[in-house]
């Protein structure tokens, strides 16, 4: 019987305990218990609320680094006034008949900014335009996010000329504030 030498043995337990150390975990996101919400100023003083059904997509974890990959549908606005909600899903602002969704993609992150909170570029596609954008991660006490038991908070301002969005300039403020509130359900794999 032949005896391994030391020297392979070695690279062979390097070689498990890395990647026992990168594997990666996939989280979906809670579509019941997530939202996103976005408010734009009428008149640059009125904020203009309105809010999404459900927010679908993963969150992608190892050991020391996250991204996260999210999708809204935009026929599923919610506003206090049925005409504002038919309005938000025409042509003039999300286009929801040809554009139905909202993507969103980030870089990956360093893990601990799910609870000590900092920034997390991405790219953003509304109405079919991709840009990159940064929403900051507000910092948490809860410590065990990836449970499910707490919402990771988001928020974020982009410009909605930015995204083809450049009806009612006199009216309606070109800034549109952003929010999320994210949670997981269990790992996929």
């Amino acid at each position: 019987m032949r005896r391994l030498r030391p020297l392979p043995l070695i690279f062979l337990l390097l070689a498990r305990l890395c990647s026992a150390q990168t594997a990666q975990q996939i989280l979906e996101l809670d579509a019941a218990r997530s939202s996103a919400t976005f408010e734009v100023k009428v008149l640059y003083l009125i904020g203009l609320h309105g809010e999404f059904g459900s927010v679908h997509g993963v969150l992608r974890t190892d050991a020391a680094t996250a991204s996260v990959d999210a999708t809204i549908d935009t026929n599923a606005v919610h506003m206090r006034n049925r005409r504002y909600e038919t309005w938000t899903k025409s042509a003039e602002f999300f286009d929801a008949e040809h554009f139905p969704q909202i993507h969103f993609a980030s870089a990956q992150f360093p893990i601990e900014r799910l609870t000590r909170g900092g920034d997390i570029g991405g790219t953003l596609t509304i109405r079919g335009i991709s840009k990159p954008v940064v929403f900051t991660i507000d910092a948490d006490e809860c410590a065990a996010p990836l449970s499910g038991a707490c919402a990771v908070d988001a928020s974020g301002t982009i410009r909605r000329s930015d995204f083809g969005m450049r009806s009612r300039r006199g009216a309606l403020a070109d800034k549109v504030d952003l929010r999320l509130s994210i949670f997981v359900r269990a790992p996929l794999r």
